[in-house]
């Protein structure tokens, strides 16, 4: 198989439906694109109705073009990452992994337009981040719920406004920055450096005032990224975690029990904001995102010191921290719904408090005259006890 075969496959599945976020291909499977959060079969000529193994090695043997790291990572590890480019069309995040002896392959599509925090709709907080000097920022959430999408709204913000050296650690690079007022160096894993943790440990000798770090895979890398916002730096990574309290507790899993004192102080000094974010399916179509921000503060410091209690919780800090720009999941699904955005029976399955959600959902449909039950004809019963 050729290149141009690949670049003629690839772009019949990209034209195939409105809204392509990831390219599927599997053995047993014909070509397949997700479409607004839904896989769709992708007719090829000549069709192929199921994929053979054979196939699907050999696409990939092609997408990875003889980079004999790349080979070497995929037969040792089990999968590899690496970025394609369709001339003309748009770039590729890849991952290729072996399955029961069989390759797979997901590409996700990437932006060739970097986002901005208007274009995305986030929330005020997202602002604020772009404006804090030092300390560390993290997006977590699961695969593919936007948390590079809304890291690249914040870079471009800063891009915008500050005449800074921006330095970012990716595997591989999504979003190619312009140079406008910042200065941007990107960094891609295989090509410019190997772990996320030797590229950081170079970057403190580069001079950057901002560092994106792809990832924090391993306790080195959010050892140095602590260093790293310690001494002045502001850091930006993700972690796929589920909210706030999960983040922290993951980050505190990854080194021994009798350093937890210290990386909880060490925490509490630099964590400056945590965004867990999730997509929820909207009305008509697409996706929309969903967010909880935690924002720094004393009751935050002193949680990540000395961990959760009765009356002293992360959901309770961001509650209590709405002034301040925080904001809980359920607060914010409340919202979406209220503006049409989502239905009631999306927002009951992605609340993180059912109940919260469910009395704010009732609240909203008083307000509107709507009916809070499908309890019909109670009456008074008159003759109890009589």
């Amino acid at each position: 198989m050729k290149k141009q075969e690949i670049d003629h496959i690839l772009t019949k599945m990209l034209d195939a439906s409105g809204n392509v976020s990831d390219i599927n291909i599997t053995a047993g499977k014909p070509f397949q694109v997700e479409s607004s959060g839904e896989l769709i079969g992708v007719k090829i000529d000549p069709p192929f109705h199921e994929l053979t193994p054979f196939q699907t090695e050999i696409f990939a043997l092609n997408l990875i073009n003889r980079d004999k790291r790349l080979t070497d990572i995929l037969l040792r590890e089990g999968s590899c990452d690496l970025s394609y480019e369709l001339p003309g069309k748009t770039r590729f995040r890849v991952n290729i992994f072996s399955r029961q002896s069989n390759y797979s392959i997901v590409l996700r599509k990437l932006e060739s337009k970097i986002p901005t925090c208007k274009e995305l709709a986030l929330p005020e907080a997202f602002y604020k981040m772009a404006q804090e000097k030092n300390g560390i920022i993290l997006v977590t959430g699961s695969t593919g719920s936007g948390k590079s999408t809304s890291l690249a709204g914040v870079l471009n913000e800063i891009n915008e406004s500050k005449s800074v050296h921006i330095l970012t650690l990716e595997d591989p690079v999504e979003f190619q920055h312009p140079q406008k007022k910042a200065t941007f160096n990107q960094r891609e894993m295989g090509t410019d450096f190997d772990s996320f943790a030797n590229g950081l440990r170079a970057a403190l000798r580069q001079a950057p005032k901002v560092i994106l770090v792809g990832e924090m895979r391993d306790r080195e890398t959010v050892e140095i990224g602590l260093s790293a916002a310690e001494t002045g730096h502001l850091v930006l990574s993700t972690l796929h975690t589920v909210d706030a309290g999960q983040t922290i507790n993951r980050i505190l899993g990854m080194f021994n029990t009798e350093e937890e004192k210290q990386i909880r102080i060490r925490l509490a000094d630099t964590v400056r904001w945590i965004v867990c974010q999730r997509l929820l399916p909207k009305i008509g179509g697409s996706r929309v995102a969903a967010f909880e921000i935690m924002g720094s503060n004393l009751r935050t410091k002193d949680t990540i010191l000395n961990g959760e209690s009765e009356g002293k919780t992360f959901y309770e800090i961001i509650q209590a921290g709405k002034a301040f720009g925080m904001l809980t999941f359920d607060d914010y699904i409340v919202n979406l719904y209220k503006k049409s955005h989502i239905t009631e029976d999306t927002a009951m399955a992605y609340a993180s408090r059912k109940g919260v959600v469910g009395r704010g959902i009732d609240s909203l449909k008083s307000a509107r005259g709507e009916t809070t039950t499908d309890i019909e004809k109670l009456e008074v019963d008159r003759n109890y006890r009589k």
